[in-house]
C-alpha cells in the first residue's frame, strides 16, 4: 500500500445511557449510539516519496547498466559497436573509482573474455551508497510517511 492509498478513519462512539425507563422490550435496545466517521485520502505522492522513488530509479538504472557492462566483457562483446560503446563509456565514471583498489582488476582469458572486478566492486558499493541514502532519508520520518510530508 502506497502513502496516498492509505485511509484515515476516525470513529467517534457516543453512548447515551439515562436512567429513563426503556420503551421497547429489553432485548431489542438499551443505549443509543452515534458513530462518526471521518475518511481522508491522499491524493498523491508526498515530495519525500517523490524524490525516494527518483532515487531508487536512477541507482536501479546504474546497476542495470553495470550489470550490462561485466556481461558484454565476459561476453566479448565487439567495442566498436555503438551500443556496446555507449554502454563502457556511461559506466566507466562509474568505475574508474575503484580501479587499483585490489591487485587485480580484471581475470582475462586467452579467448578475450575479461570479469570486470572493479565493475563488480562498483556495483556493490554503489548499491550499498543507495541503500544509506535511502536509509538516511527516512530517519526523521514518523512511522508510515517519508521525510519530508
Amino acid at each position: 500500500m502506497t502513502d496516498y492509498e492509505r485511509e484515515v478513519i476516525r470513529e467517534t462512539t457516543t453512548s447515551d445511557t439515562h436512567a429513563h425507563p426503556p420503551v421497547a422490550p429489553p432485548a431489542a435496545h438499551a443505549t443509543a449510539d452515534v458513530h462518526t466517521r471521518e475518511r481522508h485520502m491522499r491524493p498523491g505522492p508526498t515530495g519525500g516519496e517523490v524524490l525516494r522513488r527518483f532515487i531508487i530509479l536512477a541507482f536501479g538504472i546504474l546497476q542495470g547498466l553495470l550489470i550490462l557492462r561485466i556481461v558484454l566483457l565476459l561476453l566479448v562483446a565487439n567495442t566498436g559497436n555503438d551500443i556496446v560503446g555507449a554502454i563502457l563509456g556511461i559506466t566507466d565514471p562509474f568505475v574508474d573509482p575503484f580501479r587499483g583498489m585490489f591487485r587485480i582488476d580484471e581475470v582475462s582469458s586467452d579467448g578475450g573474455s575479461q570479469l570486470d572486478v572493479a565493475a563488480i566492486v562498483a556495483m556493490i558499493a554503489w548499491t550499498l551508497s543507495e541503500a544509506l541514502i535511502i536509509a538516511a532519508m527516512s530517519l526523521g520520518a514518523r512511522r508510515g510517511e517519508d521525510a519530508t510530508a
